[in-house]
Formats: C-alpha cells, structure tokens, sequence
C-alpha cells in the first residue's frame, strides 16, 4: 500500500517559501503521493436563513490546480491527487485543459479525483444547478476522456455540445479519474467509469460492503479489478502509532492500495511541525 500526505490546507498560510518547504519535505521525506482538497467557496454562517457545515468562509483552501502546478516544478517523483475535485460545478473543458497542463508540468505524476459535493452555496455562486450534479459528472468524465485524446471532434450531450474543437496541447496518456463518495448511484458511477475510489468513511463493514459492490459492478461491465485503486486517508489527530497500524492494516486487508496521513487539526503551527508529525506515521506503517 502507497503511503502518501494531505496537504493542510487551513495551516500551511500562504508564504510560497512554506508551500515550497512542505512539497519538498514530502517528497524527500519518501510520500508517494500528496491529496489535496478542494472548495471554491465558503459560506458566512450569518448569511440569511442562517448557515452550517463543516467548514465555512473563515477555513482556507487553496486553489489545486495552481498549487500543484507550484509543486510540480520543484519536486520530481511525488503524485498529486485532487481528493476531491467538485467536478460538476466547474466547465468541463475548462477542468480537462487544466488537468492536461498539470499532467505535462508534472511529467504525469497526477491523479483527477473528483465528486460531487454538497454546498449549495457553492453551485449558486458558480451558477451551476445543485441537482443536476450525479448525472452531469457521469457525462463530463466521458468529455474529458474524448479531449484528452482526440483532435478537433463534435459532441453532443445532455449538458454540453463541443463543435469540431478540443484542447492543445493535450496530455500523452489519459489521466487517472478516481471517485469520491459513498451513494449507491455514486458507487456504481465509479466502478463502470473510474480508475478508482476514494472512500470517505473507516475501514469497517460498510466500506467492506461497498468495495463488495464496486467489484461486482466492474465484473458485470466487464472490467478489471486489478487494475483498480482504493485511496483512503489517516489522521494524526487523535491515534498514536498502535492505533495508526491497526487503522492501515485494517485497510490493507479491504485491498486499499493507497493511503495519506492528514496532519491538520492537531495543533500544528509550522511545516516542520506537519512533517515531523507526518514522518511519525510513516515510521508507524513502514
């Protein structure tokens, strides 16, 4: 199981010098992959009607794309996965261009792992319709696929309509779409159409039965498990090192095939202090 690293996205400020010093620590550090979450907007819980969530206006996140890219160009073997990109609110080209250049910068050292979401908030802004969100992520994925390999091409769907057009430059191979989320109509989305899951939730029964359906979904389309990946995440809040073995484990026997610590929450106030803690993980389960 690859062990990688959850970006702190509230702590880590916004001095490139720390941005610079974390992806560089991570990857010298030995992370094989690096997760990154992903909201545009945050809400102002006294907004009318009055709001609540689990995060709002005050929690930062910074914008993945352009923080990768940042990290791509001083770092050489570390992964980055976007986990996850709330697809269905964004331009489909617009997120297919931005992948491809990602994927060139980085010499393909990156995943695509989008969802769905569930702020409204965001959709509103973004001018997106909430409802809507399941069914044009199914569609848009099967876009992007097309734009990452075709020349000028004409499509014709249900939310988007490309005529004889498409991206330049585009990546050299297709770029991994992994699956966040835990709904059945989600779960099955994710097994005929991804590379491979992102659970939200612990190694239990339920994610058991779950990774139950998405094997059985991918033999009755006639896909390959082997070539399928499960990306689950750990936090340093809370566990100490007999609790984090127990938690990778517990995954590993489910066939999780990639894991990343989060360090945030904890109290931590510099990127040594991310690291240090990362590296105490990674001492754990290695």
């Amino acid at each position: 199981m690859k062990v990688g690293v959850v970006f702190p996205h509230n702590e880590i400020g916004t001095d490139p010098g720390a941005i610079k010093a974390y992806a560089e620590g991570a990857e010298a550090m030995g992370a094989d992959h690096m997760l990154i979450y992903d909201h545009v907007l945050g809400a102002d819980p006294n907004r009318p009607g009055g709001w609540r969530g689990p995060y709002d206006k005050d929690v930062a996140f910074h914008e993945p794309f352009t923080v990768f890219s940042f990290m791509a160009a001083v770092t050489e073997k570390i992964e980055f996965t976007t986990a996850v990109l709330i697809l269905p609110q964004r331009q489909t080209a617009l997120v297919a261009k931005q992948a491809a250049e990602l994927a060139l910068l980085s010499n393909n050292r990156f995943r695509l792992g989008i969802g769905t979401g569930w702020n409204e908030v965001e959709y509103e802004a973004l001018d997106v319709p909430f409802s809507a969100r399941g069914s044009r992520q199914a569609e848009q994925v099967d876009l992007m696929r097309q734009l990452w390999a075709n020349d000028a091409f004409s499509y014709e769907g249900r939310y988007h309509t490309v005529t004889q057009a498409s991206i330049f430059p585009r990546p050299s191979q297709t770029i991994p779409i992994w699956f966040g989320g835990g709904v059945p109509a989600l779960l099955k989305r994710c097994a005929r159409l991804g590379d491979g899951w992102i659970p939200l939730g612990t190694p239990n029964d339920a994610s058991a039965a779950m990774i139950e359906v998405l094997k059985q979904e991918r033999a009755a389309a006639g896909l390959s498990w082997e070539s399928f990946g499960i990306q689950a995440q750990a936090q340093i809040r809370g566990g100490d090192p007999e609790r984090w073995r127990s938690h990778f484990q517990r995954w590993r026997g489910l066939g999780c095939t990639h894991i990343a610590i989060a360090t945030h929450n904890a109290g931590h106030t510099s990127v040594e202090d991310h690291l240090r803690s990362a590296q105490t993980y990674f001492d754990a389960v290695n």
